[in-house]
């Protein structure tokens, strides 16, 4: 599923904890469930490449 779809549905923590450890392998137990919680991926891998530019993007333009 693509990140623009569950993104917003987010929890915050979870993407601030995404947006200071951009491109970290292996995320941590409660990121993995609160984006399963948003909608999306479970399986691994969770973010690929492009999801990560997507994030580093949002970094720039915090809500």
């Amino acid at each position: 599923m693509r990140i623009e779809r569950w993104w917003p549905y987010l929890d915050g923590s979870a993407k601030n904890w995404l947006r200071q450890n951009l491109r970290q392998e292996g995320l941590p137990p409660k990121v993995q469930d609160r984006i399963a919680e948003a909608g999306g991926p479970v399986m691994d891998p969770i973010l690929a490449e492009p999801d990560w530019a997507f994030i580093e993007l949002d970094a720039e333009t915090v809500e």
